[in-house]
Parts: structure tokens; C-alpha cells; sequence
């Protein structure tokens, strides 16, 4: 092969790969670990619960302290939320077991259902509820104690067996909560949502019929017509399958195969299920990005259907994720700057004043914006900031990381790190929907903190 050949060839392949970075998706949280995803929807936003892999967790095991929470109203940009729980909180609980859990809305409060550790003399995984007037948080320990403890279930008696809580509102008003590892138990919720009215019913998993060859754990319930859907997580390493039934306490006939273990790229998996602007999605997490592992997981979503008779096929991970938002972001309000579709470098914190906001920014980093519908211009840009460095600057492009350049934003030394300025710059007239990207430059070190943005 000519020398000429091996350039174009070169030069090709990199062109491949940059287009592959370039439309990834997935994972959808890029600056924390995140995993066990549970999606709710409220009016007209999506909110993603999520557990929260401690950077310094080993292959050894989990650390989970805290529960995370992000927004999004298009399905391609996550705003990123302040911790909304930490289980140190409980009291009566053991630390570092913030394990699967889902949050519901009724009667103008939030209950989210976790799975922390006893710390009462029947120690062990328990199931727990915590309240809250805002999807936001904070959220506080309803009870004082477990709502169910691990001496009230038998079924598999072990340490963690009372794990991964599902919660469901039925049509007729009833609500139902689900959860095991190696069994399967379900209760009829009061309507105060922090009772329960009846017996721990108790599902025999080894029923092949209802859950196939096996059920593990990670359980997750809804309805889509008349029928009731199971999903779940099953086998080392785990698959996803689901099984369906005309009733919410079964009895259940096994569905297939979602998702086969290990094809999202990570030896566990849990799943969400949410229909969204008249979309399914799958939520499920892997380990993609840098330095994950399977104690340091990402969550990702991809799109499905039903089959006509209600059944679902196998479904394939996808690094490219949601191809198609479901609306457009408004460039013309107050943007959050933690609200991005992806992101290389940086990261983000927060505090009682300000609230979330985007740090750690250094030279070359960058954050992506999907679909943002300039409509029929844009002439301005404003970016809240704060630096007690020399700053830096903020390059605003568009379509691709080194696409047209709109504008440079001058960031200069603000006096603090927490002494917040507006910075603006012209821009080049823009119109119509195309994705963002700030590109942050500058010297050496951090540059500047970001808050919000907004154009004019």
C-alpha cells in the first residue's frame, strides 16, 4: 500500500471516529457516576432518579451515600440537580447503602422509596420512605423507621434481600410496591403512601412460567393498556426480561429477553421504564465511561415500541441513544449551565447560595447543547461567571465542536470564585435549531465557574 492510500485511510477513519463521538449519547450523565436509573414524570418534565457511584469506590465494592436527580424536557439535554438524599440522614440506618430506589408523585408530595441498610437489631437490607413538597428535595425520613424490616419477610431470608423498591398507581387509585432480590414481595400502599393495609405478598420466582429459567431483583412495574409489565433483572452477569399479566398481583406469564447480560457493556443491569411524550424509553446502566467499573456506573436510555400483540423484542444497546428530541431547548430564557446533552472535562458542585453550577473548567473542555431552536435570531450572549484565576473564554459554536463560530465570551478574574458576574459578547446572527457547544479556553488550571446562560 502507497504512502498516499495509508493517509486517505487515516484520514477517513479518524473522520469515522469523530462522527461516532460526535453523535454519542450514551451514557447520558457523563460527569458523575450514576446507576439504577428511575424516571417519573410530572406535568411536562421527565425526572431521573438515580444512585450515585462514589468516585473512589473499588472493584471491592459499592459506595453509595447519596441520591442524584436530573430533568429534562426533550429527552437529549439533563439538567443536573443538587443531591436531593444522603441515608447518613436516616439515623437509624447504616452509611454508604443509598441502593436502588423510586419516587412517586400524589396529593402534592413526592415519596421515594429506597432500600438502605437496618441498622436496628433485624439488620440487613430494609425498605424505606422518604417525603418531600419538591422533586428537588430535600427529602425527609417519613417513619423514623423501616416501612418494612427484613424479619418481616422469609421467602430467601438473606442479608440483602429486602432491595430495589418499585412503586405503581393503579388506575382505581390503588398503589402497589414492590421488591426482592431472590424473591419477590409486594404490598398495597394506603393512600397516605407511607402505610400499608394487608399481608406481604410473597411471588414464588421459581415459577418458570411466570419469570422463565430465573428472577434476581431490580423489579419494575407499569401498565400500558390493560396489561401489567414486570421487568426485571436476572443471571450473573444479568439480562433484563420482563413478564406480563391482566392483574398487578399476578399471576404473571414470562415475556422473553429485553436486554442479554453483558450486551450494554457491565455484569449488572437495572432497568426503568417511562412513557414520555407519547415515547417509550428503556433506562439501564453500563460502565462507559472513564475509569468506570462495575462499582462505577452510567446510566443510559434508548427508545422502543410494543409489538401489535403488546410484546416487546429484544432491545440492543446503543451508544447514539435518543436520535430524535421530543422538543426544542429555548435559548431565550435562563438556561442552567449543567443542563448538557454531553460533555468532556468538566464537573459540577453545589451550594446552598447558588445552588448547581459548573466547575473544574479547564482548557479545551466543553459542554454540548442539543436542538436549541434559535427561531429567527439570535444577536447576543450573556453567561453568568465567577474566576480568581487570570478567566479564560467561552467560544460559542455550533453543529460541531470546531463548526461556525458564533461569538467569544471574555471571561476576566471576578475576584472569587464565588463572586458572580454577567459576561456578554456579540454574536454572529443565528437562526434556526442547531445543536450548541461551549468550548472553554485559556491557560493553565481552572478557568471559571459557570452558572447560566442566555441568549438575546
Amino acid at each position: 500500500m502507497n504512502k498516499l492510500k495509508r493517509i486517505l485511510i487515516l484520514v477517513m477513519l479518524s473522520s469515522i471516529f469523530s462522527g461516532m463521538v460526535c453523535f454519542a449519547q450514551n451514557p447520558i450523565i457523563q460527569n458523575v457516576y450514576t446507576a439504577d436509573p428511575a424516571p417519573m414524570v410530572h406535568n411536562d418534565t421527565l425526572f431521573l432518579f438515580t444512585g450515585h457511584d462514589e468516585d473512589n469506590a473499588t472493584v471491592k465494592g459499592f459506595i453509595m451515600k447519596d441520591y442524584l436527580c436530573f430533568s429534562t424536557t426533550d429527552m437529549v439535554n439533563w439538567t443536573q440537580h443538587a443531591p436531593i438524599f444522603n441515608v447518613d440522614s436516616l439515623g437509624w440506618a447504616a452509611k454508604y447503602n443509598a441502593n436502588a430506589a423510586q419516587a412517586i408523585y400524589r396529593n402534592g408530595k413526592y415519596y421515594f422509596y429506597i432500600s438502605p441498610w437496618s441498622g436496628l437489631a433485624d439488620g440487613g437490607d430494609c425498605i424505606s420512605v422518604v417525603v418531600s413538597d419538591s422533586p428537588y428535595g430535600p427529602f425527609k425520613d417519613a417513619l423514623g423507621k423501616p416501612l418494612v424490616s427484613p424479619s418481616q419477610t422469609n421467602y430467601n431470608p438473606h442479608l440483602w434481600e429486602d432491595i430495589d423498591p418499585t412503586v405503581f398507581i393503579d388506575d382505581d387509585g390503588q398503589a402497589y410496591l414492590y421488591w426482592g432480590n431472590n424473591s419477590l414481595y409486594c404490598i398495597k400502599l394506603n393512600k397516605n403512601m407511607i402505610s400499608y393495609s394487608g399481608d406481604i405478598i410473597t411471588f414464588d420466582i421459581k415459577d418458570t412460567v411466570a419469570f422463565g429459567s430465573d428472577y434476581e431483583e431490580a423489579p419494575w412495574l407499569f401498565k400500558r393498556n390493560s396489561t401489567y409489565y414486570l421487568f426485571y433483572a436476572a443471571h450473573i452477569p444479568e439480562a433484563i426480561y420482563y413478564a406480563t399479566s391482566n392483574s398487578p398481583t399476578g399471576p404473571w406469564k414470562y415475556g422473553g429477553v429485553i436486554m442479554k447480560g453483558m450486551a450494554q457493556g457491565c455484569i449488572g443491569n437495572h432497568p426503568g421504564v417511562i412513557q414520555y411524550k407519547g415515547n417509550w424509553y428503556l433506562f439501564y446502566f453500563n460502565q462507559d465511561l472513564p475509569g468506570g467499573h462495575d462499582k462505577r456506573r452510567a446510566v443510559n436510555v434508548i427508545p422502543f415500541d410494543f409489538n401489535p400483540d403488546g410484546s416487546i423484542s429484544e432491545l440492543n444497546h446503543s451508544k447514539a441513544g435518543v436520535t430524535k428530541p421530543v422538543a426544542n431547548l429555548n435559548p431565550y430564557i435562563r438556561t442552567e449551565a449543567e443542563t448538557m446533552a454531553w460533555e468532556e472535562g468538566i464537573k459540577t458542585t453545589s451550594d446552598s447560595k447558588t445552588g448547581v453550577y459548573v466547575t473544574d473548567i479547564n482548557n479545551r473542555d466543553y459542554i454540548k447543547v442539543r436542538s436549541v431552536d434559535f427561531g429567527k435570531g439570535a444577536k447576543s450572549f450573556d453567561a453568568s461567571v465567577a474566576s480568581a484565576s487570570s478567566g479564560g473564554k467561552i467560544e460559542i459554536h455550533i453543529d460541531s465542536i470546531s463548526g461556525s463560530l458564533l461569538g467569544t465570551c471574555i471571561v476576566d478574574n471576578t475576584g472569587d470564585w464565588q463572586k458572580w458576574v454577567t459576561k456578554s459578547c456579540k454574536i454572529i446572527k443565528t437562526k434556526g435549531v442547531h445543536d450548541l457547544y461551549f468550548v472553554f479556553k485559556g491557560d493553565e488550571g481552572q478557568l471559571f465557574n459557570f452558572d447560566y446562560w442566555k441568549f438575546k
